[in-house]
């Protein structure tokens, strides 16, 4: 398996195509810390698999998928109080955690392609 860019990894496609739909559809009103850490977090996930591939080495590469594999459970983790305070409504709850679902098992994957 041999990537020339991270935009190439699907997984980092995925998790980006969830960035964009955090911020276009999490409403949090004046719950901006609520907001901004969601964002963080979902944001985290392609950062860290960028990072982990612009180091060049699999050892250094697995290492940050396992932290991006962290903050994808993070996001995931966030749905629910977002859901409970109605930040995202119940469709927005269901197709945000299939995708952090998807990216987890992707990442998983992944991660075991290079060991």
């Amino acid at each position: 398996m041999k990537f020339t860019n991270f935009e190439d990894i699907l997984v980092w496609q995925e998790a980006n195509k969830l960035i964009i739909e955090i911020y276009k559809r999490v409403k949090t009103g004046n719950d901006f810390a609520f907001r901004d850490q969601v964002r963080r977090a979902a944001i985290s996930i392609t950062n860290n698999i960028a990072e982990g591939f612009e180091r060049q080495g699999n050892r250094e590469f697995k290492k940050f998928l396992y932290i991006s594999k962290g903050s994808c459970g993070e996001v995931r983790s966030m749905l629910y109080p977002a859901r409970t305070l109605k930040y995202i409504t119940q469709e927005d709850f269901d197709r945000f955690s299939e995708l952090c679902i998807k990216i987890a098992k992707m990442l998983s994957a992944l991660i075991k392609k290079l060991t």
